[in-house]
């Protein structure tokens, strides 16, 4: 008889399902509901949700209106975590836009502008190594017109963003402030591109807009490639409904 132990395959990073959080965040400038500046009131409620990566929108970087503040670079520091920031809005030395949050590696690939008609909207797109695989990382916040948000939305699923060579077959999520309800036509054609958190768990998130009593659903997270969302939820305590007018949407993903 052979007693000789089974030797199973290794288990290795290809191999290996690993469960991240991503926190979707709207941050209003770091303006809350009671008025109060407090960028470390947002880092606190970040801290909090122990996210791996994060997209955040309304970021203000040198704005006379909160005091010139470079607040990606704050909540960042904070939270001891690397950044990437895009201006969509840039007046002189003040800028205004959206960034991208981890503490894993993570190398930008691009950051530009989308076509508005009202307010400049734009997207970041990050490579971030988890363990050696990469995640193709997207983070933009849409237009407040309806014609708008449905170009955009086009671009973003088009082939220069998640339909770039570069990125088109990869592990890819998708998540900002898109201004757009589940049934508008802009959710539609990027649902039809990516999977959404309702297709991947059965149910749908909790409304994010407004934070103190919240009715609409705007801030969305999409995967493509592999991910797989295990659970999302809008959170919803006394400090995220006093920190933002949104309230942050947290998901976990199998990757």
């Amino acid at each position: 008889m052979n007693d000789r132990p089974t030797i199973s395959a290794p288990i290795t990073p290809e191999t290996q399902a690993r469960q991240l959080r991503i926190l979707s965040y709207n941050v209003h400038s770091c303006i809350g509901t009671d008025k109060k500046l407090d960028p470390a009131r947002i880092a606190d409620v970040i801290a909090g949700l122990e996210p791996d990566i994060i997209g955040l929108q309304e970021l203000d970087v040198g704005r006379k209106r909160s005091g010139g503040i470079d607040q990606a670079h704050a909540i960042a520091s904070l939270l001891k975590m690397d950044f990437h920031f895009h201006p969509a809005l840039r007046v002189e030395e003040e800028n205004y836009g959206d960034a991208i949050l981890s503490a894993f590696p993570t190398r930008l690939i691009k950051a530009d502008a989308l076509p508005s008609y009202g307010e400049p909207r734009g997207a970041l797109w990050a490579e971030i190594d988890i363990g050696g695989r990469p995640l193709q990382v997207f983070n933009t916040h849409l237009g407040l017109f309806r014609r708008e948000r449905v170009r955009q939305s086009a671009i973003i699923t088009g082939p220069d963003w998640i339909g770039h060579p570069d990125a088109l077959g990869k592990p890819r999520l998708l998540m900002g402030d898109f201004n757009s309800i589940p049934s508008s036509p802009a959710y539609r054609q990027l649902a039809s591109t990516m999977r959404d958190i309702g297709v991947e768990t059965g149910k749908v998130a909790s409304r994010t807009f407004p934070s103190r009593f919240p009715l609409l659903r705007l801030d969305h997270v999409f995967v493509a490639g592999g991910p797989k969302i295990i659970e999302a939820k809008a959170v919803s305590t006394p400090l995220t409904r006093l920190a933002s007018d949104h309230l942050p949407l947290l998901v976990t993903i199998e990757f």
